[in-house]
């Protein structure tokens, strides 16, 4: 689960002896390298059918910081549940965007 680069020689030989024996554990790691190039070079070009991967590979926007407060409002509503109203949850909502 590292960088091919990181593994040890010991490593590294028994990596390819297990590849060398099953052929589908080979096509799948060599599709698992080729994304994670694709990832790291941000050439998502390359994945011309998948839309919103390509934005988000191409693309400097991304709406990771929305997804976040998303994610945020929804576990504070998780935590209120059952306790409270809408009037509380919103005052929550709103001192904790402030920080």
């Amino acid at each position: 689960m590292c960088h091919p680069d990181r593994l040890s020689e010991s490593e590294g030989k028994q990596l390819t002896d297990i590849l060398a024996r099953c052929p589908k554990l080979a096509a799948a790691d060599r599709l698992v390298r080729n994304f994670g190039k694709i990832l790291s070079t941000r050439t998502g070009q390359h994945l011309k059918d998948w839309g919103t991967v390509v934005q988000g590979l191409t693309t400097h926007w991304n709406s990771g910081p929305v997804e976040g407060r998303v994610d945020h409002i929804k576990m504070v509503k998780g935590q209120m549940f059952g306790r409270a109203k809408l009037p509380l949850l919103r005052k929550r909502v709103l001192l904790t965007a402030v920080r």
